[in-house]
């Protein structure tokens, strides 16, 4: 009986040990980043009909900048580092 009690609480306890160590893994390992596809360093501001800003997150490490156009609807990424992009945001802050 002794033995059988003993064995539970070691099985009770290895499996809380599991979940604790599952509970504090990262879950999604891979970057969920929007701006797959490469990024562009300008665009003509007359051409942009919205622009938004994604910030850096656990799921994406760095910056994305994405404009959608007027025309067609299309969208681009930025490159938050080119110059003229840097001018733009700084105009709009």
């Amino acid at each position: 009986m002794a033995n059988a009690m003993t064995s539970t609480a070691l099985l009770v306890f290895l499996a809380s040990l599991l979940l604790v160590n599952v509970e504090g893994q990262v879950g999604h390992t891979k970057a969920r980043c929007l701006c797959l596809n490469g990024v562009v360093n300008q665009i003509k501001p007359v051409l942009i009909q919205k622009i938004v800003v994604h910030k850096s997150t656990i799921s994406c490490p760095h910056m994305e900048i994405i404009v959608t156009l007027k025309e067609g609807k299309e969208k681009k990424c930025l490159n938050p580092e080119a110059p003229l992009v840097k001018k733009m945001i700084d105009k709009l802050m």
